[in-house]
C-alpha cells in the first residue's frame, strides 16, 4: 500500500467540532453542580482589609463564599501557584479575591457583584526599568518564592550561564542571568559596521475562542476530578495534589477539547473549581467571562532588549552585546528572561557575545507562555539589527544570513551545538520566491522585508499504549490535550507502522488515571516526543500480530508483510489474515494468544529546533501610518511534514498571530495599572479581511529521533513574522520600527520626525 505519511488529511474531530457536537469543559453537566463567579482585585496593589461576604450569602441561591482562608491549600509560597486566592496582599488588577459559589450563574453573578472587599492602596510598580532601581518600591512583600516546573514545559535553556557581576537593583529584580563568550569588545573593533537599538514589545493576549473553564468533583473513595480546558492533565494532576496535600492517587484529571489555548491554559482555573468542590462536596464549575479572562489569565510579557552588534565587510558576524529586560508581572515562579537569552542569539554564529538578562516583578497580571514564549521579541530585535548591518555593508540581507547561518554542530550562544537545524533551507526556499524577486520593482511605498527565526524544540519523556481491538482497528491512548490535530497525526504514525489506514486507528485520550504519561502540550514538542512513543508502541503491537500470523500460517515472521490491514506473505498475497482474523484468534476465549498490545516511551535528551524564514510585502499610507500587508511567504523546516494539511493550517495560523503581534495586539494598562483593552472591542487582533493570503513553504530537513523524522510545528512559525514585517515597513518609508505594535500613530509618528529630521537644514 502507499505511505499515509506526508498525506494530506482532514482532522479526523473536524465533523463534531464544525457541527457542534464536541463537548468542551465548559459543557459538562452533574447532578448537583454549583456555578462559580469571581470577585475580582480592582486595585493593582494593595493589602486586603476586610471581605464582607454577608450581602452576597443574603443572595437566593448562593451557597457559599470563599476566600483563601477556606481553600484548603497546605502549599506554601506566595505565587500564583500556591495562591489561587489572594491572601492578604493583591498585587495585579483582576487577580482573584474570592470565588461565590451558587445553585446558578446568575445568582452566583448577583452575588459576587455585592462582596464589598476594603483595601488600603499601596503604590504600584508599573514602570518596567524603573521597577529595577535601587529603592523601588516592591511589587510584592517579599515571599518564599516558589518552583512551579514551568520551565521544563519549554525546555528551551540552561546552558553556559556565568557567574554575575555585582549589579546595585532592586528586590523587584528576581532573577538575572550573564553569559558571554570570546572577546567582545576586539570583535567590535575588528568590525567595519556596528549598529545598536532599544526595542519593546508589550503585553499580548492569546485570544482563543475558549474562555479559561474547569469542572470538578469528588467521586467515592474520596477522588478529586477535575475537567479542564488544560494543555496538560498530569501537570495539573501534581500541582493540584501538591497544592491540596493529596496523595496522586486521590487527583484525576481529564483534559477536555480545547477551543483554543496558544500557552494560556495551565492551572489558572482548575485549583479554583477544585478548592470549591472539595469545601463542599459538590460539583462546581467555574466558566471565566472574556472581561474575566482578560483581566485574570496570563498573557505574553512585555520585554525590553537593547542590542549591538557588528559585522566585518566580508559578511561575518562579529559580536553580539544583549541586555534583555523582561516584565514578570506578578509572576515570582518562572521567567521568559532565560529563554529570550538564548533565542536572542538567533539561528546564527557569533565570534564573541555578553547576553545579560533580567526578570522583573511589576504589578501587572501573571504572565505565561504564548506560542513561541520570548522569540518573537528577541527576533524582533536581531533581525531589525541584522538588516541595518547589511544596509550599511552594501550586502544583500539573505545572503548575509545564509553566511553566518548554524548548521549541525555549530555551537550557540545556549553554549550547546545545535542539533539538525534547516535555517539556510529555509532562507534559500524564500530566495527564491517571488515577493522577493520583485521587491526592487515596487512603487515607493511599498516595501518588502525578510527574516528569520527559531525556536529549539522541547525535550520531555513522553509515552503511549496501543491494542488491537476485536475489529481490527488498532485504539491508541495518550493523555495528550490536542491543540494542533495531534490526534490526526497519531493515528498517521500508527497506521504507518501497522500497514493499515488511519481510518482503520482510533486515538483516545484518556484521563490522568488511565492514559500512559504525556507532557503538556506546549513548547512544539508532543509530535516529536509522543509521536515518537505512538511509533514505538504500534511497533511492538506489530511484531505480535505477525506473530500470531506467522503461527497461524507457519511462515516465518520476516516472510510476512501487512498491507491495507491484511498480514500476507511476501510474494504470495493469497496465503493471508485479516487485522480483524488476528484480533480474534487474539482474543478468543481459550485461545493460545496473548492480546495483541503495545507500549511505547522515549526520553528524548536531545531537542529537533525548526527554523522559519518569512516574507512580508506592505504597503504604507504615509499620510495615516497604516501598515498594510499584501502578500506574504512563510518556509518552514519541519523535520518531515506527516501530514501538509495540518502544517500549513499551523504556519499559516503562526503567521497570522505573528501580524497580530507586529501591528495591532496590546494589552493596554492606565497609570493606575488597570486594563484599558479588556475586551475584543478595544483589544484589536488581526481580522480575515487584513490577512492576505499567506504562501507556505515547506522545508523538510528530518530530525533522527522523530517520528518518521518529524519535528513540532506550532511554535516556530510566529516567531520572524514581526521582524519581517519591521524590515518591510523600513524597505518601504527608510524608518525603523522600534516598538510592537506598529501601529498606525506610532508609524505615523516616526514618519513625521523622519521628515523634520529630512526638513530642518544643518547648523
Amino acid at each position: 500500500m502507499d505511505s499515509v505519511i506526508g498525506v494530506p488529511r482532514p482532522r479526523t474531530d473536524s465533523p463534531e467540532k464544525v457541527s457542534g457536537a464536541t463537548r468542551y469543559a465548559g459543557d459538562d453537566v452533574l447532578p448537583g453542580l454549583l456555578h462559580g463567579w469571581l470577585v475580582l482585585s480592582t486595585e493593582a496593589h494593595a493589602t486586603i482589609v476586610s471581605i464582607e461576604k454577608e450581602a452576597a450569602l443574603a443572595v437566593p441561591g448562593v451557597v457559599a463564599v470563599l476566600t483563601a482562608d477556606d481553600l484548603p491549600v497546605v502549599a506554601e509560597g506566595s505565587g500564583r501557584s500556591n495562591e489561587p486566592l489572594a491572601r492578604s496582599e493583591v498585587v495585579f488588577s483582576g487577580q482573584p479575591i474570592a470565588l461565590v459559589v451558587a445553585e446558578s450563574e446568575a445568582a452566583a453573578e448577583d452575588g459576587a457583584e455585592v462582596v464589598m472587599v476594603e483595601y488600603e492602596s499601596l503604590e504600584p510598580v508599573l514602570d518596567l526599568e524603573g521597577a529595577m532601581r535601587p529603592g523601588a518600591p516592591l511589587g510584592r512583600h517579599p515571599g518564599e518564592e516558589d518552583a512551579s516546573g514551568m520551565e521544563s514545559v519549554h525546555a528551551a535553556v540552561g546552558a553556559g550561564e556565568q557567574e554575575l557581576p555585582e549589579e546595585e537593583l532592586s528586590g523587584n529584580v528576581l532573577k538575572r542571568s550573564f553569559r558571554e563568550e570570546g572577546d567582545l569588545e576586539a570583535a567590535f573593533e575588528t568590525s567595519d559596521a556596528v549598529v545598536s537599538g532599544r526595542f519593546e514589545t508589550s503585553w499580548i493576549y492569546q485570544s482563543y475562542l475558549e474562555p479559561q473553564t474547569a469542572t470538578a468533583w469528588i467521586e467515592p473513595g474520596g477522588v478529586l476530578v477535575v475537567s479542564a480546558s488544560t494543555q496538560g492533565a498530569f501537570m495539573s494532576r501534581n500541582e493540584l495534589a501538591d497544592l491540596f496535600g493529596l496523595p496522586l492517587d486521590k487527583v484525576r484529571v481529564r483534559a477536555a477539547p480545547l477551543g483554543g489555548a496558544f500557552g494560556g491554559k495551565l492551572m489558572l482555573v482548575e485549583p479554583l473549581a477544585a478548592g470549591a468542590a472539595l469545601v463542599l462536596g459538590r460539583p462546581v464549575r467555574l466558566l471565566l467571562t472574556r472581561s474575566e479572562d482578560f483581566q485574570a489569565s496570563n498573557p505574553a510579557p512585555a520585554a525590553i532588549f537593547e542590542l549591538r552588534v557588528g559585522a566585518r565587510r566580508s559578511g561575518e558576524l562579529t559580536g553580539l552585546d544583549a541586555r534583555i529586560v523582561c516584565d514578570r508581572g506578578s509572576t515570582i515562579e518562572w521567567g521568559l528572561e532565560d529563554i529570550s537569552s538564548t533565542l536572542v542569539g538567533g539561528p546564527y554564529r557569533w565570534r564573541a557575545f555578553a547576553i545579560r538578562s533580567y526578570g522583573v516583578q511589576t504589578n501587572r497580571v501573571t504572565f505565561g507562555a504564548y506560542r513561541g514564549p520570548g522569540a518573537p521579541p528577541a527576533a524582533f530585535a536581531l533581525e531589525s539589527l541584522l538588516d541595518e548591518l547589511a544596509a550599511q555593508l552594501e550586502l544583500d540581507p539573505i545572503e548575509f544570513r545564509l553566511q553566518n547561518a548554524v548548521v549541525e554542530g555549530d555551537v550557540g550562544v545556549s553554549g550547546r551545538a545545535f542539533p539538525v537545524i534547516g535555517a539556510r533551507e529555509c532562507l534559500e526556499r524564500v530566495r527564491e520566491h517571488p515577493i522577493w524577486l520583485e521587491r526592487d520593482s515596487l512603487p515607493e511605498d511599498e516595501g518588502v522585508g525578510v527574516a528569520v527565526g527559531y525556536w529549539p524544540g522541547g525535550n520531555e519523556p513522553a509515552s503511549a499504549a496501543c491494542r488491537l481491538d476485536r475489529d481490527g482497528r488498532l485504539t491508541v491512548v495518550t493523555a495528550v490535550a490536542d491543540m494542533t490535530g495531534t490526534e490526526t497525526t497519531f493515528a498517521a504514525i500508527a497506521a504507518e507502522v501497522l500497514g493499515t489506514t488511519p481510518e482503520n486507528v482510533r486515538v483516545v485520550a484518556a484521563d490522568t488515571a488511565s492514559a500512559p504519561f504525556a507532557g503538556v502540550s506546549g513548547g512544539s514538542k508532543i509530535t516529536y516526543t509522543v509521536g515518537r512513543a505512538v511509533e514505538r508502541a504500534a511497533e511492538q503491537a506489530r511484531e505480535r500480530i505477525l506473530y500470531v500470523a506467522s503461527e497461524e500460517l507457519e511462515i516465518a515472521p520476516s516472510d510476512l508483510e501487512i498491507v491495507d490491514g491484511v498480514v500476507r506473505a511476501v510474494g504470495s498475497p493469497d496465503r493471508s489474515l485479516s487485522l480483524e482474523e488476528i484480533a480474534q484468534k487474539a482474543l478468543a476465549w481459550g485461545g493460545r494468544y496473548e492480546p495483541i498490545a503495545g507500549q511505547g516511551g522515549v526520553a528524548q535528551p536531545s531537542s529537533a529546533p525548526a527554523a522559519a524564514a518569512h516574507l512580508a510585502h506592505v504597503r504604507v499610507d504615509h499620510e495615516t501610518g497604516e501598515v498594510e500587508i499584501l502578500r506574504y511567504a512563510v518556509a518552514q523546516d519541519v523535520g518531515r511534514a506527516l501530514n501538509p494539511a495540518l502544517v500549513e493550517g499551523q504556519m499559516r495560523g503562526g503567521a497570522t498571530q505573528a501580524i497580530g503581534w507586529a501591528l495591532y495586539e496590546e494589552l493596554r494598562y492606565d497609570e493606575h495599572g488597570q486594563l484599558v483593552t479588556g475586551s475584543f472591542l478595544d483589544y484589536a487582533i488581526p481580522t480575515a479581511e487584513r490577512v492576505p493570503q499567506i504562501d507556505t513553504l515547506i522545508v523538510e530537513v528530518p530530525a533522527p529521533s522523530g517520528p518518521f523524522g518529524a519535528k513540532g510545528v506550532g511554535e516556530a512559525p510566529v516567531v520572524a513574522g514581526p521582524a519581517a514585517i519591521a524590515n518591510a515597513v523600513a524597505a518601504a518609508t527608510g524608518i525603523r520600527p522600534r516598538q510592537l505594535p506598529m501601529t498606525a500613530p506610532r508609524v505615523w509618528a516616526l514618519l513625521q520626525e523622519a521628515s523634520t529630521r529630512t526638513e530642518t537644514p544643518p547648523a
